[in-house]
């Protein structure tokens, strides 16, 4: 196991939900972490907001903006290891903004890239997704399967995960991508499914309004994907390599809607809104992981059952009422 004792690491996209539990588990690992986060008016940190003082004062918070490529190689100088998780990821903003989503995920990537190699970086795991699959073709999905653009928002990451393979093929940048399917945990916002259940739930609400509830997903809890990126940057095999990181197992969404709520101890009936679907062609309707890649290269493995993930969820929500906005979708 790989001692991160003062080893300089920086994390992009430090404030969003993945990043935010990867800067607060190498902290607690002793690294000496430089988390980015994107610059705004408010000086707000994201969830970075809601990790313990003590852990605050181990990290060096710098804000700025990834399409900015001398603000990125100046926050890549002197980093031994780089984790890219700075991205646009809400799959319907993505239809009405796709310039912007092409701007900050693939232009982004490129900045990383290039700063990485110029600035002789030892290792860079850049963040891909399972939305680069789209519907499966066949399940569990590996990483030989055909990746279709069925938004905008996946259109933009796998330009991105090509970007990362340039790099890596032309230049010899030692990046590695990994690819999380459906990650949940404490601090996803309501825009994710399992959040919208929960906080629609534990608000009292009658109904829980969603979108389509045939569509398939394979639900990791956040310390497992976070395990995930630690193990891609401790491995050396896997410099070029595209790698999953999932659970293995499949869902329904109804089906998760209705565990969700047996774990709020809610009794709502659940109906459909309009507003949480996408449009027809872009539903990705099954999206289940083949892990064997991960297991085999990096000895790495999911550990936490839904039911467990979803109770820490619940908690969460409940502790934190004031950063979820359940009205939105309830009638």
């Amino acid at each position: 196991m790989t001692d991160w004792t003062q080893r300089p690491v920086l994390v992009t996209g430090a404030g969003g939900f993945i990043a935010s539990h990867l800067v607060e588990e190498l902290a607690r690992r002793g690294a000496k972490v430089r988390a980015l986060v994107h610059y705004n008016s408010r000086n707000d940190w994201g969830n970075l907001e809601y990790l313990p003082a003590k852990t605050l004062d181990k990290i060096e918070v710098v804000a700025g903006d990834i399409t900015d490529p001398f603000f990125v190689r100046g926050a890549l100088r002197g980093q031994h290891t780089v984790f890219h998780l700075a991205a646009l990821i809400a799959i319907p903003y993505s239809y009405v903004a796709p310039e912007q989503y092409f701007n900050v995920n693939v232009k982004g990537t490129l900045n990383v890239c290039q700063a990485a190699l110029d600035e002789k970086v030892s290792k860079v795991v850049h963040t891909s997704t399972s939305e680069a699959y789209g519907t499966a073709q066949y399940v569990p999905i590996d990483e030989k399967h055909p990746l279709q653009a069925q938004s905008p928002y996946s259109a933009s990451k796998i330009a991105a995960d090509k970007v990362a393979e340039s790099f890596y093929l032309s230049f010899g940048c030692p990046v590695v991508t990994l690819r999380p399917f459906n990650t949940y945990g404490p601090r996803q916002s309501a825009r994710a499914v399992i959040p919208a259940i929960m906080a629609q739930a534990l608000s009292g609400a009658k109904k829980i309004m969603l979108g389509s509830l045939e569509p398939v997903r394979d639900l990791t809890f956040v310390g497992d994907t976070v395990a995930g990126f630690i193990a891609a940057a401790e491995c050396r095999k896997a410099v070029g390599e595209v790698i999953n990181v999932g659970n293995g197992k499949g869902i329904e969404i109804g089906d998760l809607a209705r565990l969700a709520l047996d774990v709020c101890g809610s009794e709502a009936k659940i109906a459909l809104a309009k507003a949480r679907m996408r449009p027809k062609k872009s539903e990705v309707l099954q999206l289940v992981c083949n892990y064997d890649k991960a297991r085999a290269l990096m000895g790495w493995k999911p550990k936490t059952s839904l039911r467990d993930g979803l109770v820490r969820v619940r908690d969460f929500i409940k502790a934190h009422p004031q950063i979820y906005k359940p009205d939105i979708y309830t009638l």
